[in-house]
């Protein structure tokens, strides 16, 4: 849940239909298909408070250390307190990682020649500023993720202009905003049934979808291009659509109701391909000899990865590299008893694995 807490950016939303990425034991019962982060943040919360979670759970503990004693065979498990950097230790028979893996200090930014020269504002969504106003600012958005397709459309209504920087295009499709075969069934079936038949029926379609990325990859490209070409209409460029990979290859972006191709088809936002050459102090200079003129910079490069939260993992004194060891079913470490680790599903929802 740390991922709905920490980001604040404009637009912060799921990239997973919410009847799979929320919990299988209490439906989700909004019809949002993509729901935004606060929301996301009051169900997990809500569910946290129905169950008598909050009270097992001792918040401001920052683990940093956990070694495996073999002759007691129980686990010593160092943490400090944020607050006061007291140091606080447990002793325990099991320990189950449930962090994640995004490293919450700081997210993932690549060497960029010139970054500190912009004299305009150099944000990292990770770390958004309260009530930060880009009123009537050029914004550009690098990257061309699931944050970056995100920050688009919901910047372009306040912005002069958004342009979204990209090396490499993206596999970008649009899901239904609402779910309205949930909410029609919503008036003859309890919710727990309808909440059952919407998992099944997306849990099916996300399969079906990946499936056929993988055994007819040529089919569902023209598909996916030819449903982003009929969005964004005749005046775009879709080169700047046109992924070298085939679907699924790597992880597909998903848009509601299209509104990424909303906002570049009413010239409220474009796409630019190419290499930066360096960061200027009024904007961005390509390597194909272009200049983008910026007064804010976003760079939506990514987040930096790391297991167990940084915590160092010992056994019987000698630290785990996890590269260098087997994971069984992303469950459990060769040579590491009585310990697991929840590692969600990269090409569906994160929580389907996690139950």
């Amino acid at each position: 849940g740390g991922t709905w807490d920490l980001f604040r950016y404009p637009g912060i939303r799921s990239d997973s239909d919410m009847f799979t990425l929320g919990y299988n034991f209490r439906p989700w019962t909004d019809t949002k298909m993509l729901a935004d982060g606060p929301s996301i943040r009051r169900y997990i919360d809500d569910t946290a408070r129905e169950y008598g979670v909050k009270r097992r759970i001792q918040f401001g503990l920052k683990v940093i250390s956990q070694s495996w004693h073999s002759e007691n065979e129980h686990w010593i498990v160092k943490a400090i307190d944020e607050a006061t950097d007291e140091e606080h230790q447990f002793s325990t028979g099991f320990v189950f990682h449930c962090t994640g893996y995004y490293k919450y200090d700081s997210g993932y930014t690549p060497e960029i020649p010139g970054i500190n020269e912009s004299r305009g504002d150099v944000i990292h969504p990770q770390h958004w500023p309260e009530n930060y106003d880009y009123s009537g600012k050029r914004v550009v958005v690098i990257g061309s993720g699931a944050t970056a397709v995100t920050l688009v459309p919901a910047m372009a209504d306040k912005a002069d202009h958004v342009v979204m920087l990209q090396r490499s295009p993206t596999y970008v499709a649009t899901v239904p905003e609402q779910d309205l075969i949930s909410r029609n069934l919503r008036r003859i079936l309890p919710e727990m049934a309808v909440c059952r038949l919407a998992r099944t029926r997306n849990i099916l379609l996300q399969r079906a979808v990946y499936r056929l990325s993988l055994s007819k990859p040529k089919a569902m490209r023209r598909l996916l291009l030819a449903t982003a070409r009929r969005q964004l209409g005749p005046e775009v460029d879709m080169r700047h659509f046109q992924p070298h990979y085939n679907p699924w290859e790597e992880r597909m972006c998903a848009v509601p109701k299209g509104d990424l191709f909303k906002v570049i088809r009413e010239g409220q936002a474009s796409v630019v391909t190419d290499h930066i050459e360096a960061v200027t102090e009024t904007g961005i200079q390509l390597k194909s000899g272009a200049h983008i003129d910026a007064d804010v910079l976003i760079t939506a490069t990514g987040l930096d990865l790391q297991l167990f939260g940084g915590a160092r993992l010992e056994v019987g004194g000698r630290e785990v590299h996890v590269a260098d060891a087997l994971m069984y079913k992303g469950l459990m470490l060769e040579g590491v008893p009585n310990m697991a680790l929840v590692f969600g599903y990269t090409n569906a929802s994160w929580t389907l694995k996690a139950d």
